[in-house]
């Protein structure tokens, strides 16, 4: 089995604007929600066997928090600020595990769970967490359309 597990970061502090985005910490309520919500990820019983993260901030602190309750050490990867639904994928599947947690920003993380799940995700919140299964070892059918290209009708409503 392959598995792609994408959460958004957790809830990001806007109380200083002279912060580069790069920079801004979580709030509160994200110090609160990625241990959370690690927590209810472990309970699934789902296996990780890699963390790839943002190096912002916000989703190393996120990932810092999956990692401390999945036993993991995160993997930080530039290319995941700001990356694209293509970069994200393209990152799980060249990461040499079957099993992996992608701690990233939208639209990406947005574009591409809304895509792998035909538009039955509206959207990715804050923290969110949305877990893809594919029943093969092999990345290359999760990644044999380019998500950028794909097209489904989304729900209405």
């Amino acid at each position: 089995m392959t598995t792609l597990i994408l959460a958004r970061h957790a809830k990001s502090d806007w109380g200083s604007p002279s912060l580069d985005d790069h920079d801004r910490p979580l709030n509160d309520r994200g110090m609160r929600d990625a241990p959370a919500m690690a927590e209810r990820l472990a309970s699934t019983g789902v296996e990780v066997e890699r963390i790839l993260a943002s190096t912002a901030l916000r989703a190393r602190t996120t990932a810092a928090a999956f990692g401390a309750v999945l036993g993991l050490e995160p993997e930080l990867r530039d290319e995941l600020y700001g990356a694209s639904a293509r970069v994200l994928l393209d990152a799980a599947s060249r990461s040499g595990a079957r099993s992996v947690l992608v701690v990233a920003h939208d639209p990406g993380m947005t574009v591409l769970a809304e895509r792998l799940s035909n538009g039955g995700i509206g959207g990715m919140p804050t923290c969110a967490v949305a877990t893809f299964t594919w029943r093969t070892d092999d990345w290359d059918v999760a990644t044999a359309t380019n998500p950028d290209e794909w097209t489904f009708d989304s729900p209405k409503g």
